[in-house]
């Protein structure tokens, strides 16, 4: 006789099929959002006269909204449900999306950029959330490492796709696009996601409250450290995508579809990394996945600057920083696996503070660059070797990975 330890293990193979495809696309409204118009940066900063540091502010502003939602939008699941929240917060991108698309200055922009961030996070929460509901062990690592392509795959093709629409439409074409995809998401959330948080599991005893919630998180050391990891991994992707724009196509001279066609290499490293990654998490702890994968993205960034330094050219960048996104997917799914394995009955609210720390540290961190000035490969590859420093820092004296638990199987 099988025993069914969680909800997803009966579902078949094609159900679960189903789960990925719907899960994912709400997983990608969150990146696609952030970065599908980063090749219409120097479009919009023509357009309203705006600096470079302004125009990146709008990106940054975003990434504080999705941090804002995710704390908002992850605990209130786990008080009522998962489909709720979700639709809500998937309704109020979409108008903040054509609000964005109308806007007639780069001040009220930046303002619905916040609103809109704030809506795109109901789906990355919610798919995170909807995962553990279902999975644990073996099957959880599976499920979160193809939510962990979409997570890190997604920031890499949504410039590749905004390339392409510059080819059709200006930079507000973008927004449409945005707004029409998260009305796609709306539907698929209604048709497709069903409640995985029955009424019983809503008032867990001692997990029934907002507090208690986050004490069982906050008192987690494990789960601290690696939101903190997460945070700067992410922070240094993130570094890249905010400053590969004006990097690439100012200063090496791309336009915007051979920018595209960058992100587009990139991305072949990252969605083959991500997959492997759970393959070799069968067989070796997910700990070490990511030790390895910090260190290799230390020294790939590291490389992008020593390389400058030297004199060397164009592939000098980018052949490092192809190991650098790699990596990020790699790593990324142990973060995930680790963080969420252990928290079940708060599954809405580890994603969300998961998420909110990834978004805010990046909002924080990656305006950095700009504020130093992209005159070079130099400003990014130093913050992004900087905060991977303190990752690796963080991973050995607060994670410490000899004393992390096993995840079950």
């Amino acid at each position: 006789m099988t025993t069914i330890a969680h909800a997803g293990d009966s579902l078949s193979r094609g159900q679960r099929v189903v789960y990925i495809v719907a899960l994912g696309l709400l997983v990608a409204l969150g990146p696609f959002t952030v970065d599908l118009y980063l090749p219409a940066f120097p479009s919009v900063g023509r357009e309203f006269g705006a600096s470079d540091a302004a125009v990146q502010l709008t990106l940054t502003a975003t990434t504080i909204g999705f941090a804002i939602g995710q704390l908002v939008v992850g605990p209130w699941s786990d008080r009522v449900g998962r489909r709720t929240p979700l639709l809500i917060a998937t309704a109020v991108h979409i108008m903040a999306s054509l609000g964005v698309a109308l806007a007639p200055n780069i001040e009220l922009l930046t303002v619905l950029r916040i609103a809109q961030g704030i809506g795109a996070a109901g789906g990355g929460v919610v798919a995170l959330a909807v995962v553990r509901d279902l999975f644990g062990g073996q099957p959880l690592i599976r499920m979160l490492s193809r939510m962990a392509l979409i997570t890190g795959l997604a920031p890499i093709l949504a410039p590749v796709i905004g390339s392409q629409l510059l080819l059709v439409t200006q930079w507000r074409g973008i927004f449409i696009s945005l707004a029409a995809y998260g009305a796609l998401v709306l539907v698929i959330a209604a048709l497709l996601i069903t409640e995985t948080l029955p009424p019983e599991r809503r008032g867990v005893s001692g997990h029934n409250t907002m507090r208690s919630r986050y004490r069982a998180l906050f008192t987690d050391r494990v789960f601290v450290g690696l939101a903190i990891i997460g945070g700067l991994v992410f922070s240094a992707l993130f570094v890249y995508l905010s400053s590969s724009s004006f990097l690439f196509q100012s200063i090496y001279g791309f336009n915007a579809q051979q920018f595209g066609l960058l992100f587009g290499v990139n991305s072949i490293g990252l969605a083959l990394a991500s997959q492997t990654s759970s393959r070799v998490m069968r067989r070796v702890a997910p700990q070490w996945v990511l030790a390895a994968a910090i260190s290799i993205m230390l020294v790939a960034s590291s490389l992008i600057g020593i390389f400058h330094l030297l004199g060397f050219g164009l592939l000098s960048v980018e052949i490092p920083l192809f190991f650098v996104v790699a990596s990020f997917g790699l790593g990324f799914p142990s973060i995930q696996v680790l963080a969420l394995a252990h928290h079940g009955q708060e599954a809405g609210t580890a994603a969300s503070l998961l998420g909110a720390v990834n978004a805010g540290l990046a909002g924080l961190i990656s305006p950095i660059v700009g504020v130093i000035g992209i005159t070079s490969a130099l400003p990014m590859a130093v913050v992004m070797a900087a905060v991977l420093v303190v990752a690796q820092v963080v991973f050995w004296t607060v994670v410490r990975p000899r004393s992390v638990p096993p995840i079950g199987y």
